[in-house]
């Protein structure tokens, strides 16, 4: 597995910028927001590394560090931390940039799992690499 870089050297796999459909009660973005962009992020990168289609199976850790708002550049970066079998295990940062400050904020990471699935969506063993 490659080295871990830090934020500012490394490409995200998901780059967006929230809008004001996406926030919460509180006025920050809604948490169930960025979990899909995590998401889709895990599975974008477990999809590579299974070389196919994957599916969420769990997300094992999930810690939102500080709030993101409207406006934040928002980057989500992946590194597979385990491949097993089916499954693949991807740690995901998710780091944001306030609209007028070039400072790399933490905001949230967590753990999840995909699974390899075939064309009927049962499992199926990971190819090696």
């Amino acid at each position: 597995m490659p080295e871990q870089q830090p934020a500012g050297q490394r490409d995200p796999i998901v780059r967006t910028i929230p809008q004001p459909a996406d926030m919460n009660g509180n006025g920050d973005i809604f948490g169930g927001w960025v979990l899909s962009q995590m998401d889709m992020a895990g599975g974008t990168l477990a999809a590579r590394v299974a070389k196919g289609r994957v599916a969420t199976v769990a997300i094992t850790a999930m810690t939102f560090v500080q709030p993101i708002k409207v406006g934040d550049l928002v980057s989500i970066y992946g590194e597979v931390t385990k491949v097993g079998k089916t499954s693949i295990t991807i740690a995901l940062e998710t780091v944001v940039q306030r609209r007028l400050d070039p400072a790399q904020i933490q905001v949230t990471h967590g753990t999840f799992v995909f699974v390899a699935i075939d064309n009927d969506g049962k499992p199926r063993a990971v190819p090696a690499s």
